[in-house]
């Protein structure tokens, strides 16, 4: 009679795949619950959303929900009966005197701006008043056309009657200059600045504290310098009146 054999024991290497999907089990239960919650969250903000919009028209502190429930509104949440107007602020004084001054201008330089030789426009920092080198200037002159100086003398007096400060402003196109007085647009631009203050206090007595001038070239055009008419555009004097002194005490 043969010896019985023994079987050694099987072992088996893929019991840790139990183990692995009980823990994918739970992990997929854990996020199960997190969505449910996420959602549960979501439709209470939806409710007090709700809420909140029902106590703004009716004007109660409480409200019933989707469910029944009934929610405490916050006071300082709820819409008044009465809300009073929000005053607009009052236009300054200085800004008053700004229009009313553009207004009388336009008036006083109505042919000329009909003609293009004058132009008004408000900036950020006062009131801008181009007069153009066609209407007042020779070409490469500082001097002020006789025809114009009655027009610029209208301009004078109601500027010295005002007390602003006012900055001049000398502007060239983008073509060289090179003749016996100036060799630059940089010189051009500051001596026809530098001549119409000089004629604001010789000629209107305008207080000198109160000018300035400056001389730009060509860098701060109004147009395109690609055009004949861009050009004479940008060939220009500016008086920009920038509003009344500060006073120190």
């Amino acid at each position: 009679m043969k010896p019985r054999r023994i079987r050694k024991p099987h072992v088996n290497h893929e019991r840790w795949l139990v183990s692995y999907a009980d823990f994918v089990t739970l992990l997929f239960a854990f996020f199960v619950v997190l969505y449910s919650v996420a959602q549960v969250d979501k439709r209470k903000v939806v409710e007090l959303a709700q809420a909140i919009q029902y106590a703004f028209n009716n004007g109660d502190a409480s409200a019933i929900n989707q469910s029944g429930q009934t929610l405490q509104i916050p006071p300082a949440l709820l819409k008044p009966e009465t809300t009073a107007a929000v005053p607009r602020p009052a236009p300054r004084e200085d800004t008053r005197e700004m229009n009313d001054l553009r207004q009388e201008l336009e008036g006083a330089l109505k042919k000329e701006i009909a003609q293009g030789e004058v132009s008004i426009r408000k900036s950020s920092e006062g009131l801008v008043i181009s007069l153009q080198e066609a209407g007042f200037f020779e070409s490469g002159s500082t001097e002020i056309q006789t025809n114009s100086q009655a027009v610029f003398g209208r301009l004078a007096n109601m500027l010295a009657a005002r007390g602003y400060r006012v900055r001049i402003e000398g502007h060239t196109d983008n073509r060289p200059i090179h003749n016996s007085q100036y060799n630059s647009n940089w010189e051009l631009s500051t001596a026809r600045a530098s001549e119409v203050v000089r004629r604001l206090i010789m000629q209107y007595q305008f207080p000198p504290e109160l000018l300035s001038a400056a001389g730009y070239a060509e860098f701060h055009p109004v147009a395109s310098n690609d055009t004949e008419a861009g050009r004479a555009a940008n060939r220009r004097v500016d008086v920009v009146v920038l509003g009344k002194p500060t006073i120190i005490h």
